[in-house]
């Protein structure tokens, strides 16, 4: 197996692999958990395995997960299926950084996203390393951030689209959860900025350390949220990857945000997920 980096922030091409192998070969699958902790996110091309193939690599990371909102394939529960079509012309909520599932109370770990179906240009997808995003922050920021923690929602993302009484519903079956904005890598042992599109305020900003009067608090702590949500945009800290079909990325979903690029007209892209249960952020 070869590693080859892609750039200087993270990301790196396996060649002379294949990931069926690695879900049976277990100093095959430690070589590629080792470069994932290193470089963040994996990439790979002619990866033409199974379903039951890509499920049974994902879950020597751990178990899987399904999605709320998003369908799995009926014969391999924890393979969402993320299919975009030209009869969904309006579908286009993925092109926003984000962490995955931080609603929920454990987000999950990663995930090995396979490409079934791209356009012939467009569709990319980059990825940002929200370590360095945290090492590369002035020291005053970091200070200031240090002790805050944030809610992430559901509700006014996936289910922002939805008639009212199925959005009370998911926010119910998915409570906000709340999330340090410092999260410490279960296994690195790295700082990690964890705030994306799916957090929705500070839970302990409004403190005498930082609010004299309201304006205080309505204007600074959304301002420093969005200022902490921008960091994933700057180029220095990114990865993107060209798909093809049969063209795999796993990524460490503790240390990145991804983007998923929606600068094709309407046409198939199909992309299989298996998503891979995490543990606390506490």
């Amino acid at each position: 197996m070869q590693v080859i980096p892609l750039t200087c922030a993270l990301g790196a091409e396996l060649t002379d692999v294949n990931l069926a192998d690695a879900a049976r070969d277990d100093a095959l699958f430690d070589a590629v958990k080792a470069a994932l902790l290193k470089h963040k996110v994996l990439f790979l091309r002619n990866q033409e395995f199974s379903r039951a193939d890509h499920v049974a690599f994902a879950r020597r990371f751990g178990e899987l997960e399904d999605h709320p909102v998003a369908g799995s394939d009926p014969e391999n529960p924890g393979l969402v299926r993320i299919y975009k079509s030209p009869d969904q012309p309006n579908d286009r909520y993925e092109n926003s950084w984000h962490c995955d599932g931080t609603w929920r109370e454990t987000p999950p770990m990663g995930s090995v996203l396979r490409c079934v179906e791209c356009p012939p240009v467009g569709g990319d997808t980059m990825w940002a390393n929200m370590a360095l995003a945290y090492e590369k922050l002035p020291q005053h920021i970091k200070d200031l951030i240090a002790p805050l923690r944030a809610r992430h929602s559901i509700e006014c993302t996936f289910g922002a689209a939805m008639p009212i009484e199925k959005r009370l519903a998911l926010k119910a079956q998915y409570p906000d959860a709340e999330h340090p904005v410092v999260r410490t890598h279960p296994e690195t042992g790295e700082k990690v900025l964890f705030v994306s599109g799916f957090a929705t305020h500070f839970t302990n900003y409004h403190t005498p350390a930082n609010v004299r009067v309201g304006q205080d608090f309505t204007q600074g702590s959304s301002g420093l949220l969005q200022y902490l949500i921008s960091q994933a945009a700057i180029p220095e800290y990114q990865v993107r990857w060209r798909w093809e079909p049969n063209s795999v990325a796993i990524w460490d979903n503790r240390a990145t945000q991804h983007y998923a690029v929606m600068d094709y007209p309407p046409c198939h892209r199909k992309m299989e997920r298996a998503g891979i249960i995490g543990t606390p952020t506490f």
